[in-house]
């Protein structure tokens, strides 16, 4: 048992320790702010990309940062996660990327718009949130088949252009790998020529009315690498 004097020291002492701890932390915390909150590369399409964000309601599907709507992907490292090109793309038409599925609204966004809109989402994934979003445990590789057939494991040694990984890849798997709104093209070199995969990446509307594939933003020399790339996927 503690003597009055005794207890009297322990709880003066404790309550002093712990309030210095508090103090601490707190300046430590505030120190830290402008770093952890990447305040410093706030800029005007930063601010004005939030002014988008905030009046079409995008929380009201979306969160950041665990804050918002858990009916549509948390959107915190998406830039990380997609890419500006896909980002920019999507932005145009989201129902034409994800046929039948997406439920996102058509904002109709100018071009100006929509490199607000990512920059603030770029300035978002680059905060300091203590490892949010949390990545899956799930390694990505056990998605794909335990054991590749030969035709795949060829397929996964081509180099894939970047405007590829960036934008066809979303829709299209490769080796078993990408998205699953549209055909996988293991052996679409085989199928098409190059000429037919040229005008087809030019426009697919012209070649296909109705095709849910939405046309490209993509230089010359970009479709042209794509072209060279699935030509090779035979």
């Amino acid at each position: 048992m503690l003597s009055k004097s005794q207890a009297r020291a322990f709880f003066l002492g404790g309550t002093f320790l712990f309030s210095a701890i508090f103090v601490f932390l707190t300046i430590d915390s505030v120190r830290q702010n402008d770093a952890r909150t990447n305040a410093q590369n706030l800029t005007e399409d930063v601010l004005k990309g939030k002014e988008i964000w905030e009046k079409n309601n995008c929380m009201g599907c979306h969160t950041l940062l665990g804050e918002g709507a858990y009916y549509a992907p948390d959107l915190t490292k998406v830039v990380e996660r997609r890419g500006v090109s896909w980002i920019d793309v999507f932005l145009d038409d989201p129902q034409a990327m994800f046929p039948g599925e997406r439920k996102m609204v058509k904002y109709n966004f100018t071009k100006e718009e929509k490199g607000q809109v990512i920059a603030f989402l770029d300035w978002v994934g680059k905060i300091d949130a203590n490892g949010w979003p949390p990545k899956p445990n799930i390694p990505i590789d056990s998605i794909a088949s335990a054991a590749p057939s030969q035709t795949t494991t060829n397929v996964v040694k081509l180099t894939q252009p970047e405007k590829f990984s960036q934008l066809c890849i979303a829709c299209h798997a490769v080796g078993g790998k990408g998205g699953n709104a549209g055909p996988t093209l293991d052996h679409v070199g085989s199928k098409f020529d190059a000429d037919y995969l040229n005008r087809w990446l030019i426009d697919p509307q012209v070649i296909k009315p109705g095709t849910n594939m939405p046309k490209l933003p993509l230089s010359d020399t970009e479709r042209k690498d794509i072209v060279t790339y699935l030509s090779a996927l035979k």
